[in-house]
């Protein structure tokens, strides 16, 4: 996407997938807001599912998202559900996510506003989060909350294996939609590791 090389009906496919994924998580994410780890992070101003929809009404008229057969995508919409017995998992969900979101999007939207020759205000609905005027601050926040809810070192240590394993969803749902043949997506860790991605300060903050 940065540099422009991801055709217009790739990003359609892409947009359709995590419509589905963000759908699991938020759903999941409310359904135990009262859970203090989840409620540590839980914020509706982060909340994308409405944003997909106004993008995809641009990149993919009248398409269902349920109706396109993905495996990454249920795949990852599977973890979610296996995750919501505890609030820590879904704490990695959702740092994975939504700090990535934030930390990047705005760029990702430049580009595909300047590939795509795109009007002001259409298609990029993702990558803005109006009630979130200023990120950095807004990110260091949201660390300083998951570094105060006081996890035991065996609690960390589960919420660090479920940020790699997100990580390797994520990999296989951006891999998916411009896959040519069936080359299998490479395992969780090594998806991570090979991904510049936030894990890596999550995992630093969170073993120290």
């Amino acid at each position: 996407m940065l540099e422009g090389r991801l055709n217009a009906s790739a990003y359609a496919d892409l947009l359709l997938r995590l419509r589905r994924v963000y759908a699991a998580l938020e759903a999941a994410v409310g359904a135990r807001s009262a859970d203090p780890i989840v409620a540590a992070v839980h914020d509706t101003a982060l909340e994308r599912r409405g944003a997909i929809d106004a993008d995809l009404a641009h990149w993919a008229p009248g398409v269902d998202p349920e109706s396109i057969e993905s495996p990454a995508a249920s795949a990852y919409v599977d973890r979610i559900h296996a995750g919501t017995d505890w609030g820590g998992l879904l704490l990695a969900h959702h740092y994975t996510r939504y700090l990535g979101d934030l930390s990047g999007g705005q760029v990702i939207g430049r580009a595909l506003q300047r590939t795509f020759d795109l009007p002001e205000d259409t298609g990029v609905a993702f990558y803005d989060f109006p009630l979130i005027p200023k990120p950095k601050p807004y990110k260091d926040a949201y660390r300083a909350r998951i570094d105060g809810l006081g996890l035991s070192p065996a609690d960390v240590d589960r919420v660090v294996e479920e940020v790699k394993v997100v990580f390797g969803l994520n990999q296989a749902l951006f891999d998916e939609p411009r896959r040519t043949d069936s080359t299998a997506t490479a395992p969780p860790e090594r998806a991570c590791l090979r991904t510049n991605c936030h894990i890596i300060d999550m995992t630093v903050r969170v073993e120290r």
